[in-house]
């Protein structure tokens, strides 16, 4: 039995691998400034835009100032000088070639698209997250990107949600389901809107705190049995496609 008809999916951590593209954009940043690239810097500039962007998520910070400060504050922690707006220009510049998929993420979204309506839905700086679908080939496979720069709203608010849903014109909410990797973001977020959520947690790892997913998975390919009727399941990578890579 299929569950869901609608699926609004986070990009970082959850369709694309954040980890891999930032750590290529950030040494080429470090590499282009002549700053130190050693693994304990780029561990200082990741722990530094950690907390930034749970900042973010608690609205305690803008994503304007976000994206400057956390090169003020790197600059200053490892005692370099510079222009952080420049910087913070030239690294999203490089972020924004890099988009590495998380496994399955291709194949997934190819064989759920024939069945359900799927967006993204992001906190991530739009320009860069546009080019990195765009670049990922996952873009054809969505019928709405939603990215809270444009949107004027944050996740986990349940007004961003509430935008995503009316433009994709959604009527059936019980019948939509959030996927990320975030608990404090998308699946607090989508707890907010009344949503269903699907934490994707593929290093499965206890949950921290009281925010509690609808479900919980380790591979995308777990969504198949929510959004596919079981016929449907039995011509997964078999069907023939609109979609090809």
């Amino acid at each position: 039995m299929a569950y869901y008809h609608c699926i609004l999916f986070d990009v970082d951590g959850t369709l694309l691998d954040f980890e891999a593209s930032e750590s290529k954009a950030l040494v080429e940043t470090l590499t282009h400034y002549n700053w130190p690239t050693d693994a304990e810097t780029q561990e200082t500039y990741r722990r530094i835009n950690r907390d930034l962007w749970a900042a973010l998520e608690q609205g305690k910070i803008k994503k304007d100032r976000l994206v400057i400060q956390r090169f003020e504050k790197f600059m200053q922690a490892i005692q370099v000088s510079g222009n952080a707006a420049e910087v913070n220009r030239f690294y999203l510049d490089r972020l924004g070639d890099h988009a590495d998929l998380m496994p399955g993420a291709a194949e997934v979204l190819r064989e759920l698209s024939e069945v359900a309506t799927l967006a993204v839905v992001s906190n991530g700086v739009a320009r860069v997250q546009y080019n990195r679908l765009e670049q990922s080939g996952l873009d054809k496979y969505m019928d709405g990107v939603f990215v809270s720069e444009k949107l004027g709203v944050e996740k986990p608010s349940r007004k961003f949600f509430e935008t995503a849903l009316r433009t994709l014109g959604v009527e059936q909410r019980e019948k939509t389901l959030v996927v990320g990797d975030s608990l404090a973001a998308d699946i607090q977020g989508g707890i907010n809107a009344g949503l269903a959520t699907c934490w994707f947690n593929p290093a499965g790892q206890e949950n921290p705190g009281s925010i509690r997913p609808t479900h919980t998975i380790t591979t995308l390919e777990e969504l198949y049995p929510l959004v596919m009727e079981e016929d449907e399941l039995q011509n997964v990578g078999s069907r023939n496609r609109r979609h090809q890579i």
